[in-house]
Order: C-alpha cells, then structure tokens, then sequence
C-alpha cells in the first residue's frame, strides 16, 4: 500500500533504486524535470522528443556520464547545506517519487524539503549553472525550471518553493516561488494534453526547434522514394503556401539586412568598430591559420587518405519548389 507524503502519494523508493526500475517509473508519467518539455517551453528538448520517449519508441538520453551532471550530484549535498546555513532551516531528503492522486499521470521527484518556516513545508531545487549561462538567471529562474518547481508544487500541495543555484563556482543565488493556482492550474490543463499523446499514441506535432527536426530525422530516418499527392488536401495546400510566404518573406528580409549591413561596412571603411545610441558593431580581420589542402593530400597520398576516412551517414534533405506559372 503506498504512503502519503502531504496530498501526494509515495509512489516508490528511491533508495537503492537500479536504473531500470527507475527507468520504468519515469515511464508511468511525466516528471517535474519533464515538464517544461511537455508543455513546449524547454531550451533542450521538444514535445516530439519527449513522446517518443515516453511511447517507448526511443530510448532517453543517458546523461549519468555528462560532467554538468556528474558535478551537478556531487555538489548538491553541498550546496543543500549552504541553503540551510544561509537561511537557517531544516532541510531534508525526501527519498520517494510523488504522485499526484488526482493527476496520477504527474510525478515529481524533490532535491530536498526544507522544515521550519512560518508558511509551512516548502521545496527545495538545487541547480549548478555555468558562467555563460548566468544571463538566464539575470531575470529570475529561467522559465524551464519555474515550470518544474510549479509541477512539484503542484504534486506535493506545498505553498512555496525556493530555488538554490551555484553559478560559475562561486555565485550562489536563491530565488523563491510561491504557490500560483492559476499557473499551476495552466501547468495541469497542458500537461494533461500532452498525456492524452501519451494515452492515445498520437504524435505532438512539432514545434519548429531544432531538437524537433533531429526528432524528426531520427523518427524518418530514410525515404522509400514514394510521392505523396497532396495537390487535393486543402489543409496542406494552405501549408505549403504559407511556406512559399514566410521563404519569400525571409529572402526579403535577408536581402534588406545584407544591404544595410554593407552601407554601415562602406561607412566603416578601415575602421574596426563603430558606435551607435542603441549599441555598436565591429568588422575586425579575423586571424590568418594554416588549413589542410585536402585536394593535393589526395593526390599525393591517395592510400593514406582511404585509410583513415570513415562512413558518414547521410541525413534527409528537405527541398522546397515551387510550381512555375506561365504568363498569360
């Protein structure tokens, strides 16, 4: 019989958990680290890469050797102790995935819980952040880590969150997140849409970001040399225009931006830099370097050349034509 935790259910233990079960678990639901992912407002990963996790098509990312994550876990008992230090409150393990009992498709997962405040039993998130990522931070919590605070709130039925972060080494930061019922209650409706994908195995369509077209390649990797006649479905008829649209649109713009950034280079001259109200430009040499001559290797070591080139896997091209008209 599972415990309760607060409103959540303690679905499982996390201790001593292999990878596999806790693999399988994830699998059951979407995740507080998922979240911002479902709802289409992570930088890293797209509603299609997720449902094709999540569908047991493709298999997740194994991240455990990555440095940013290996650091991230060596210091996080680390920074949870400066938290408590700073703040003078109890923190605390919660060793459990969360279910929400009435969203039992929302998990979450708790760096720690923090004991002792006047507004009750709060969470904690620790994170580790690079110097060149410190711009994100600049504003508040990046909004992919709002939308997993807001998830575990939402789970566990807390009223505040706060978020400790280390950037660059030695910037630690902390920011507080109370509890929203309207964002929790917009967090909930998206989510729950992008679990009936899950439930009814249908594909998210894509987003237009980069990791949805690698989704993409990686879901049709080859083509079978077919032609689709769409020339009768209206629906892609009007998709294939506005294609045409925003190409022409972006080839006008470009055009405009070459000849502007020309007339300020003409005004530039030899000069390497140039300072305007809202802000500057620099047109600088960039430095001379020795690149190979891979035509004269060729042809002077053709043997030495075939033993160390290797396959390269082709990936699909997509060309756009437009159709030609005739003048009447």
């Amino acid at each position: 019989m599972c415990k309760k935790y607060g409103r959540a259910i303690r679905l499982a233990s996390t201790v001593n958990l292999p990878r596999e079960e806790w693999l399988r678990i994830r699998g059951l639901g979407i995740g507080s680290s998922d979240a911002a992912a479902a709802i289409g407002l992570s930088p890293y990963k797209s509603p299609l890469s997720l449902w094709l996790e999540k569908t047991h098509r493709r298999p997740p990312d194994d991240l455990s050797e990555k440095e940013a994550v290996i650091w991230g876990t060596v210091l996080e008992p680390v920074l949870a102790t400066v938290y408590a230090q700073r703040t003078g409150l109890k923190v605390r393990k919660v060793n459990a995935v969360l279910q929400d009992p009435d969203y039992p498709f929302m998990l979450a997962n708790l760096d720690r819980e923090v004991l002792g405040h006047p507004d009750g039993t709060g969470v904690l998130e620790i994170k580790t952040a690079s110097y060149f990522s410190a711009p994100q931070w600049e504003d508040g919590i990046p909004v992919a880590y709002q939308c997993q605070v807001l998830h575990q709130l939402a789970v566990t039925g807390h009223a505040w969150a706060d978020v400790a972060v280390l950037i660059g080494g030695q910037d630690f930061r902390i920011y507080r997140i109370q509890r929203d019922e309207d964002k929790i209650a917009d967090l909930i409706r998206l989510v729950s849409v992008f679990w009936q994908h899950i439930t009814n195995d249908t594909q998210p369509t894509p987003d237009g970001s980069e990791d949805a077209a690698k989704a993409l390649q990686w879901l049709f990797p080859r083509d079978d040399g077919q032609t689709l006649d769409l020339s009768e479905s209206v629906e892609f008829n009007q998709l294939f225009s506005t294609l045409l649209s925003l190409r022409q649109s972006k080839e006008d713009v470009e055009a405009q931006e070459a000849s502007v950034r020309q007339q300020i280079q003409n005004a530039l001259g030899n000069a390497s830099t140039a300072v305007f109200q809202e802000g500057r430009v620099t047109w600088k040499k960039s430095k001379d370097r020795l690149a190979p001559d891979l035509d004269r290797l060729t042809a002077a070591y053709p043997d030495l050349i075939q033993q160390y080139t290797k396959p390269v896997s082709g990936s699909r091209r997509f060309v756009v034509q437009a159709e030609r008209r005739s003048a009447s």
